[in-house]
């Protein structure tokens, strides 16, 4: 039988330390396709990679059996690599998914029919990340084409810091992680990747994810940040900081408990299990890494506004989630591009403005009045 193959888009440290990781362990041939031309020159140029892990069971892995193509300089190959894949999974980041598409489109057209359809899966910090991958590819894609892939969403979750300087391609990650993929689109033809995990309704699990991991690692670097701390680990041992992180928690778990019903003790075990991930002081992670695209964290439907306004919907408490958002316009740093864009967004928009711009909450939402008031709140600030 011939060795399956998996074209993976993100060659950075997420995708060689996890996503390209797991699937090399389910024993298939990887290729990265990244626009970084400096690293897929190093990647192409190296025969393994060691993934190091930190934490409660931590092990060291080596990666072997990949190559790497620029899917800037050589589209053509991708497409064409693409074309005889079994698997395609992306970790580029959602804003980039649209970049991605047109290739996928063009190796669904040259994919023989005759061949197993393509497992699709973005691996990205968003809900529901395939399907907006799955309505880029539709822009230039005919149905017949669309066919011969299956598009599934994912829930992706470890931990993987900035890396020390002069690592090269070896990454540190954590010892931690979780992917979760839903099944259901897939019949019974489900990939076989021992290490990820296949589920037939997603939903809690991106969401637990999202509003726990991610709400809670942000808003552990908003108040670090302010609070004076540079590092995720030296933040939330600061007692305001935790307290903060804490109450969002509480919110986000009143929320979850409501709509999938966790049972509130196995939800309190994933948030303690989360905030001694984040204190790990072997992952050298920054509040200024994990705060940057402020604009992006604000937006509608990620994990402040998203959970803030289904609990005000549900007229439940939501203040946490709100004292964190003007936390957030706060976050002033010059090497992050959009908080530099969100700092002049507040000079030149109204406070109105701003929350709509921004937030996508429309003024009659019931959550639209206190985010007003902190972004009025921010204004006011010396």
């Amino acid at each position: 039988m011939t060795a399956q193959k998996a074209v993976h888009f993100g060659a950075g440290n997420i995708g060689r330390g996890f996503v390209g990781l797991i699937l090399h362990n389910a024993g298939y041939e990887v290729v990265f396709a990244d626009v970084n031309a400096e690293l897929i020159d190093a990647l192409a140029a190296s025969r393994s990679y060691l993934v190091r892990e930190v934490g409660a069971g931590a092990s060291t892995s080596e990666v072997t059996n990949y190559r790497a193509l620029n899917s800037a300089s050589h589209q053509a190959d991708v497409v064409a690599e693409i074309a005889t894949a079994d698997v395609v999974t992306t970790a580029v980041g959602p804003n980039i998914l649209r970049f991605v598409a047109p290739l996928i489109a063009a190796a669904l057209a040259d994919r023989s029919p005759s061949r197993a359809p393509l497992a699709v899966m973005a691996c990205e910090n968003a809900i529901n990340a395939t399907d907006l991958l799955k309505a880029e590819v539709a822009k230039t894609a005919s149905p017949e084409e669309l066919a011969r892939a299956v598009f599934a969403n994912t829930a992706v979750d470890r931990i993987v810091p900035g890396q020390p300087e002069g690592g090269g391609l070896d990454v540190v990650v954590e010892a931690f992680f979780e992917w979760a993929v839903e099944s259901g689109p897939f019949g019974d033809h489900v990939p076989v990747i021992p290490e990820a995990h296949f589920v037939d309704d997603l939903a809690p699990y991106i969401q637990r994810k999202l509003f726990t991991v991610n709400t809670g690692h942000a808003t552990t670097a908003y108040h670090g940040f302010l609070a004076g701390a540079s590092s995720i680990s030296e933040a939330v041992t600061i007692p305001s900081v935790e307290a903060a992180v804490r109450a969002v928690l509480e919110e986000t778990k009143a929320l979850l408990v409501t709509k999938f019903d966790f049972p509130p003790a196995v939800q309190q075990e994933y948030i303690e299990t989360n905030l001694t991930r984040f204190a790990n002081q072997e992952l050298t992670d920054t509040v200024d890494r994990v705060g940057r695209q402020p604009l992006r964290k604000l937006s509608r439907h990620e994990r402040f506004v998203g959970p803030a306004a289904e609990l005000a919907e549900l007229g439940l408490s939501f203040g946490a989630l709100v004292d964190t958002m003007g936390a957030a316009l706060r976050f002033d740093v010059p090497e992050d591009p959009q908080s530099v864009e969100m700092l002049g967004l507040l000079d030149s928009l109204s406070p109105h403005g701003f929350v709509l711009q921004v937030t996508g909450l429309e003024p009659a939402h019931p959550l639209f009045p206190a985010v007003l008031a902190a972004v009025e709140a921010r204004g006011q600030t010396p």
